[in-house]
């Protein structure tokens, strides 16, 4: 009876359920409402409903699998098979959602969960041979230096990319700090801080981003940053290091001609941490 009801009765509820959140999504619903849901989301390629169309064939899969499993020993092996691969899927889709979103999808931890029930009541022992492997996946992604799924510059303001051992930074931090500049920094140690420079085409720090209204500033260089502040004609001076992106982020462009830091240890710099930095002119 027991085998019944784990390889028959509950992948079929677990069917049910998702295809109850693939009507919701039908119906622009959901049955979760967590952000962490819609990151997810994101995440994607495609649209989400064909990831639930896509766990509904492989939940019949296990299903039909389950029903033939307990009478045929060849069917049991082949039920084991898809079912383990499926928690492996979703192990995976879990761990890296876990590692990118603020919250995990709790739909997604749903499915989650009534695979490793089914797993679990269907042969213990198998159970605890895959756990290693689960853990392992977890482990792995918990290892990686994984961008955020989140937004960094949420306000007004100004927003400095910097490094702790970055003598370019250091001396901009030095300058806003005798100054009374009020800045929040982003440090490039944060994969989401060195994706967003990147993406933005800059491979070099300090970056200073200046948010007012509906506009951004972006400065790149200890120099023209704080010219910025004490005669802006030294920046259009520079040849374009100070942009006004009001839309585009394909507007931006980085000036080699001014020596920074690297944001990567693939990419060769001319900073160093004991090498002296000019004095402004």
């Amino acid at each position: 009876m027991m085998r019944y009801v784990a390889r028959v009765l509950l992948p079929l509820t677990l069917l049910f359920y998702i295809a109850y959140e693939a009507w919701l999504k039908l119906g622009h619903d959901s049955l979760c409402s967590a952000e962490g849901c819609r990151l997810a989301g994101e995440l994607l390629k495609f649209d989400s409903i064909y990831l639930d169309f896509m766990g509904m064939a492989s939940v019949s899969v296990i299903a039909l699998l389950g029903f033939l499993s307990i009478k045929r020993r060849d069917m049991e092996v082949l039920f084991f098979i898809v079912l383990y691969s499926s928690i492996a899927f979703e192990s995976v889709m879990i761990g890296y959602q876990v590692a990118v979103n603020p919250e995990p999808c709790l739909f997604c931890m749903g499915v989650y969960g009534g695979l490793l029930s089914i797993a679990l009541l269907s042969n213990r022992g198998y159970f605890a041979y895959a756990l290693p492997v689960i853990a392992s996946i977890f482990l792995a992604f918990g290892d990686l230096a994984i961008a955020k799924n989140e937004s960094l510059i949420q306000g007004d303001g100004i927003y400095l990319v910097h490094s702790e051992r970055c003598p370019h930074c250091k001396r901009v931090k030095k300058y806003f700090a005798d100054h009374g500049i009020e800045y929040r920094g982003l440090s490039v140690n944060s994969p989401t801080v060195r994706f967003l420079v990147k993406g933005l085409g800059i491979d070099e720090i300090p970056v200073m981003i200046k948010k007012e209204g509906g506009k951004m500033e972006i400065v790149r260089g200890d120099i023209p940053i704080i010219a910025s502040f004490s005669s802006p004609a030294k920046s259009e001076e520079k040849g374009g290091d100070m942009l006004t992106v009001p839309t585009r982020v394909s507007d931006i462009y980085a000036d080699p001609s001014e020596a920074g830091c690297s944001i990567s240890p693939l990419e060769s710099s001319s900073c160093s941490e004991d090498e002296g930095v000019p004095p402004l002119r």
